[in-house]
């Protein structure tokens, strides 16, 4: 092509037409342009085939380094949020045990018994009934005999009490009848 330029600037020179040498010029781009389709058409099926091929490795490569990034992602996430209901649950318990203390405070203040002292007290009164059962093994059985007697002598008290007062109410009894008897006979008498 540089060949036919310079013929071309010399035929400049020269005179000769140019109008030729154009048209010899652009058929040959054209038979280039088309030779170049032709290749490339040629080339090109298999180039496809080629990048269609790598794109697919390349396609695995990616979506399994994105699994794999997603899984540890996954992995790291439920860590944190494992360690976070940790967290949370330790400091729920934490607030949890300052609310019990508090309130055990104030009840104290109040007086109510805490659950402790309510535990040791039946721990003490199992270990008086136990006492009390051990001292009435060793001690015997009272009789129904001296009850018999105390009742009896409750009852014959009782008796006696009863007796004095009726004899009482018939001595006042008495001593009105005769006072209202008494006016009565002197004026009699006269």
């Amino acid at each position: 092509m540089v060949k036919k330029l310079q013929k071309s600037k010399t035929q400049k020179t020269t005179g000769v037409p140019l109008p030729g040498s154009v048209k010899d010029s652009a058929q040959q781009i054209w038979q280039a342009g088309l030779g170049a389709f032709t290749k490339a058409q040629a080339e090109g099926a298999k180039a496809l085939e080629t990048l269609v091929k790598d794109s697919v490795s390349i396609q695995r490569k990616t979506k399994a380094a994105a699994e794999e990034k997603i899984s540890e992602a996954t992995s790291k996430m439920s860590t944190m949020a494992t360690d976070i209901s940790s967290k949370a649950s330790g400091q729920w318990d934490k607030l949890e045990n300052i609310f019990e203390e508090r309130v055990a405070k104030a009840l104290n203040k109040l007086g109510v018994p805490s659950a402790k002292d309510i535990a040791a007290l039946i721990a003490r009164i199992d270990e008086l009934n136990k006492a009390v059962q051990k001292m009435s093994a060793k001690a015997p059985a009272p009789s129904a005999a001296p009850v018999k007697a105390a009742v009896a002598k409750t009852a014959a008290a009782k008796a006696k009490v009863a007796a004095k007062a009726t004899t009482k109410r018939a001595a006042s009894t008495r001593k009105t009848e005769t006072a209202a008897a008494a006016p009565a006979a002197p004026t009699q008498a006269e």
